[in-house]
């Protein structure tokens, strides 16, 4: 019986341009074929168990033929595989998805087109230029600037687009640009017309240029432009400078390495993004909970008995919350105890377990944690303290040191994550390299091979700071709330300081 493929635009570059049956259907794919210029995490959705096989352009040459492609597809669909192939911005715009259409009409599979936003109007959008404009452009013509030079004739008709009532849009027209802006010029196309190339639309490294039609190719080689990039030629460019509105976020042009977890980083990296930066995730560590058996189902089992809970990570108070819920247990059975959280990041963790954490420090350290709790009853009452494996004895030696009976339960390890060449490669554009643990700071600098040098050092708090110094790094931005909003914050106000 044969199966489904579906065409599906990933869109310009920005993940948060992609649509949600994109996202979908990523998620429910027996196998992915994907090109080059998807969004980076447009694979983060796929099932672990699916195909994944990169069939896009390579600079130099390309991975694999479109005739290849096609046959491909067609036999994925043919063996009742449930199949994406995922194109950057849409199947259908300059994406040859109508020739994969084609060959699997003609083989018969069942195939289904899921249209993506094209970088030909997100890219111009990002860089502050609507194609069309009432006053302006009332057309737009996407035309593709990819042609070979050594060809006697070229493809276009440089005669109709000079003369086009509108907005020209040309992908992939970089390399031919000053041949393109010649050839249009010749044909009639104003030399002064207002012209703009837009690179990585959509994307933290997005950058552009403006000028005339009859300089663009000039500004273009002297700013370095490079692919992708997207041109515009027509009126509309010159409302660049009044409508530019991505490079008046913050964090524009900068850079900023995420060293969190992976699954807990996304909320830190889309917050970045957020601002403007270019966020490149290294994930120096990986979080491994501990099942739910030994001392963690004792302690679930056992909660009730405590008059004090103490958890000291979000990632703690999440798990501890999950060993409850595995034992038949929720928030009720803390309804008892005094709950302390080490910080605001750890008390938002549980209110998203409906529990309001009773004792909550103003600076999220354990030191913090032990004077905050000074007023609680502890001698001679069980007190539990729920952490990661590795972490420091400062909380649970206090209470011992006031009469409490201190189970320390380890919910989970906290284990070294490699990095790729990619990221390695990466590290070397860094203006900011966040730490927001000890443990990242440890596994991050046991698998770097050491941090640039204009790179600025920014830390959630006192401890992981002291690690920082500890392996000899310079900690230059220390947040004063140590959660992620105070991180953030903290970066913001360094890059606000000095731009």
């Amino acid at each position: 019986m044969p199966g489904i493929v579906y065409l599906v635009g990933a869109g310009p570059g920005d993940p948060g341009l992609m649509t949600r049956r994109s996202l979908e259907l990523i998620a429910r794919a027996d196998a992915i074929l994907y090109d080059r210029l998807i969004p980076p995490a447009a694979l983060a959705g796929a099932r672990p168990d699916a195909d994944l096989r990169y069939v896009g352009k390579r600079p130099g040459g390309h991975s694999m033929d479109q005739s290849e492609i096609n046959a491909l597809l067609v036999e994925l669909g043919s063996a009742g595989k449930r199949v994406v192939r995922l194109k950057g911005g849409d199947p259908f715009v300059f994406g040859r998805g109508g020739e994969e259409a084609q060959a699997l009409a003609e083989a018969g599979v069942p195939f289904e087109v899921v249209p993506g936003v094209t970088a030909g109007v997100a890219a111009p959008a990002y860089a502050g230029i609507p194609v069309t404009h009432r006053d302006d452009a009332s057309a737009v013509a996407f035309v593709t600037g990819h042609e070979n030079p050594q060809k006697p004739e070229s493809a276009l008709d440089y005669a109709a687009l000079a003369s086009f009532p509108g907005t020209l849009v040309l992908y992939m027209g970089v390399r031919n640009l000053a041949r393109v802006a010649e050839r249009l010029i010749e044909h009639g196309r104003p030399a002064d017309e207002p012209a703009a190339v837009v690179e990585r639309g959509t994307l933290g490294g997005q950058r552009a240029v403006a000028g005339t039609l009859a300089e663009i190719a000039r500004r273009v080689e002297d700013e370095g432009i490079r692919p992708p990039a997207i041109t515009l030629i027509g009126r509309v460019a010159r409302l660049r400078e009044e409508l530019a509105w991505l490079e008046r976020r913050p964090l524009h042009g900068r850079t900023v390495v995420v060293t969190r977890a992976r699954a807990q980083a996304s909320g830190l990296a889309k917050r970045l993004a957020d601002l403007g930066a270019h966020v490149i995730e290294t994930p120096a560590i990986r979080i491994e909970p501990r099942p739910v058996a030994g001392e963690v189902r004792a302690a679930a089992e056992a909660i009730e008995e405590y008059r004090v809970v103490c958890l000291t990570s979000p990632n703690g108070a999440a798990l501890l919350m999950e060993a409850l819920y595995a034992v038949g247990k929720d928030a009720r059975s803390l309804a008892n105890a005094t709950v302390a959280a080490i910080g605001p990041g750890t008390a938002a963790a549980l209110r998203g377990h409906g529990v309001r954490a009773d004792v909550v420090p103003e600076r999220s350290v354990a030191e913090s944690l032990v004077d905050a709790l000074r007023d609680v009853p502890v001698e001679r009452r069980r007190v539990l303290v729920a952490r990661a494996s590795q972490a420091r004895d400062v909380l649970p030696r206090a209470l011992r040191e006031r009469g409490a009976e201190v189970d320390v339960v380890a919910l989970y390890d906290t284990v070294a994550e490699p990095l790729s060449d990619a990221q390695r490669s990466a590290l070397e554009s860094a203006d900011y390299i966040t730490f927001t643990s000890s443990s990242t700071v440890r596994f991050f600098m046991g698998a770097a091979d050491g941090l640039p040098d204009a790179a600025r050092v920014v830390s959630i708090g006192p401890v992981t700071s002291a690690t920082a110094r500890e392996l000899g790094l310079t900690v230059h931005v220390e947040a004063e709330r140590h959660d992620v909003d105070g991180l953030v914050s903290a970066l913001l106000a360094d890059a606000e300081a000095r731009s």
